[in-house]
C-alpha cells in the first residue's frame, strides 16, 4: 500500500515514517520536511492547492495526524480540524482512497473541562461528546463527519484513535500523583500514553483488514498516571458528592486498582493492540518492584 501521513514532520509523524517505511511505500505531507528519505510534499492538508501536489501518487491509505491542538479557538478548531479534514477526505475519496486512520483525542469526550464527568467508568470508546472546548468539539465533529462519508461510501474504512496525553518514551518522567496532589484536569492528567504505544496502535490500524464503516478506539496507557488507586484519587480530587451514583466495581476487582480511566478492551479484541509501556510514576513502579 501507499500510505499518506499528514503532519509528517511532527512528533508522531517522524516515528511513524521510521516504522512504516520499512514495509510500505510512505508519502509525507507537512509544512516542514521530515528527516527522512521518503517522498515528501510540502503543504497544508486543508489547502486544495497543496493537495493537488498529491495527484501523481496512487494513495491507498492515509494516517491523518495534522491538526490544530488543544487550546485552539473555535475558528481554528472548526475551520482547520473539521472543514480542513473534510477537504482532505473529499480529495482522497474522490481519488479512490478507502482506508483512513485519523488521530482523534480523549478530549472528544469533554475532559478538557475542569468540571467534566463521564457517563460511566471506565470511559467507553464510543462515549459521546460533552466538550465545552473547541478542540474537543472539533475532534468529535470529525468523527461525525466520517459517519456522513461512510453513508455515502459503503466500502470506506474509517478508524479514529482517541489518544490520551502523549508523552515521549525518551524524555518523559511522570510526576508523583498522591492523594493530596492538585489536579486541574483530573481525567486528562491521569491519562497518559507513551509514543511507542501510540505508534503501535496506528500501525495495527493501518495494516488491519478493511472493515467498512466507522470505528473509534481509545488509546491510552496500560495504567493510570497515579501513585494511589485511581478511584481514590478521583474521590480526593472531585469529592464523593460528585461521584455519587457511579459504579466503580471494575476498579474494585483485584489487580484493577490502577487501571486506566478509559476502556482499552475493544482495540485489543478487534485490532490486537495492547498498550504495554507503563505511565505510572516512578515511586509507584519502585514500590511494585519491591513486592
Amino acid at each position: 500500500m501507499t500510505i499518506l501521513i499528514t503532519g509528517a514532520s511532527g512528533f508522531l509523524g517522524v516515528r511513524l515514517i521510521e516504522r512504516l517505511a520499512k514495509q510500505h511505500d510512505v508519502l509525507g505531507m507537512s509544512r516542514n520536511k521530515p528527516n527522512s528519505d521518503v517522498p515528501f510534499v510540502k503543504g497544508m492538508f486543508d489547502s486544495l492547492e497543496d493537495l493537488r501536489q498529491l495527484d501523481k501518487y496512487e494513495i491507498t491509505s492515509v494516517i491523518h495526524l495534522a491538526a490544530v491542538t488543544g487550546g485552539c479557538s473555535e475558528e481554528d478548531g472548526l475551520s482547520v480540524n473539521l472543514l480542513g479534514t473534510r477537504r482532505l477526505l473529499r480529495y482522497l475519496l474522490d481519488r479512490g482512497c478507502r482506508k483512513f486512520v485519523i488521530a482523534s483525542s480523549i478530549a472528544a469526550v469533554g475532559c478538557l473541562d475542569p468540571e467534566f464527568l463521564p457517563l460511566s467508568f471506565p470511559i467507553a470508546d464510543d462515549h459521546p461528546c460533552l466538550a465545552t472546548d473547541a478542540y474537543g468539539l472539533s475532534k468529535a465533529m470529525v468523527e461525525d463527519l466520517t459517519r456522513y462519508f461512510s453513508r455515502k461510501y459503503a466500502n470506506a474504512d474509517f478508524i479514529h484513535l482517541r489518544f490520551g496525553s502523549i508523552a515521549s518514551d525518551e524524555t518523559w518522567s511522570p510526576e508523583e500523583v498522591e492523594l493530596h496532589t492538585a489536579l486541574s484536569l483530573p481525567i486528562t492528567q491521569l491519562t497518559h500514553v507513551l509514543a511507542s504505544d501510540v505508534v503501535n496502535a496506528v500501525e495495527k490500524s493501518v495494516e488491519s483488514s478493511n472493515h467498512t464503516g466507522v470505528r473509534v478506539y481509545n488509546v491510552v496507557g496500560p495504567d493510570a498516571t497515579c501513585d494511589v488507586p485511581v478511584i481514590a484519587k478521583l474521590r480526593a480530587t472531585l469529592g464523593d458528592a460528585k461521584l455519587e451514583g457511579f459504579d466503580f466495581s471494575y476498579y474494585e476487582q483485584p489487580g484493577n486498582e490502577h487501571k486506566p480511566l478509559f476502556a482499552m478492551e475493544k482495540i485489543k479484541e478487534e485490532l490486537g493492540h495492547e498498550s504495554v509501556m507503563t505511565t505510572m510514576p516512578k515511586k509507584r513502579m519502585n514500590a511494585l518492584k519491591s513486592i
